[in-house]
């Protein structure tokens, strides 16, 4: 099947669109794994304007997938090696785009910035996927301001 979608880098006016798509997306399916601290330390996180200050500063890089012009899924990291967001339109689930965005990142972290390896903190509900991409935990499941996770690593080839 070919791709209906397109991945590219966020412009700054698409930022408030990519926190919303994260924060709908989260509130599906990964708030209901997390106490109402973790759900709250979450908000404040892609709320913070110290964040959206780095990501207009460049600092903080983020992609898209796109389809006819909506944003259907983002992908971000933070320190260049570190996916900071991964979040696909409920809608959308299943259809290669976390997969799409992830390559893209690899890509552009292994040729524009000469990174070797990519880390996460996994929630329980992408854990699962991440391993499928080849991800390898780097631990048991910790839990930081209510936050839930697991930190994994790949190596890029």
């Amino acid at each position: 099947m070919e791709q209906q979608f397109a991945v590219r880098a966020l412009y700054q006016k698409e930022w408030e669109e990519a926190m919303r798509l994260a924060w709908d997306t989260f509130l599906i399916y990964e708030a209901p794994d997390y106490s109402l601290r973790g759900v709250q330390s979450f908000r404040e996180f892609i709320k913070d304007p110290g964040l959206k200050k780095m990501f207009l500063e460049g600092a903080y890089q983020a992609w898209g997938a796109f389809e006819k012009g909506i944003m259907i899924g983002v992908v971000s990291i933070r320190n260049r090696s570190h996916i900071s967001l991964l979040f696909v339109d409920a809608d959308h689930h299943r259809q290669g785009i976390a997969t799409a965005l992830l390559k893209h990142l690899f890509s552009y972290a292994k040729n524009e910035m000469d990174i070797s390896e990519i880390t996460v903190n996994a929630a329980p509900f992408a854990i699962g996927f991440y391993h499928k991409i080849g991800f390898q935990d780097l631990g048991k499941e910790k839990e930081t301001d209510g936050i839930r996770y697991t930190p994994m690593i790949i190596r890029l080839e």
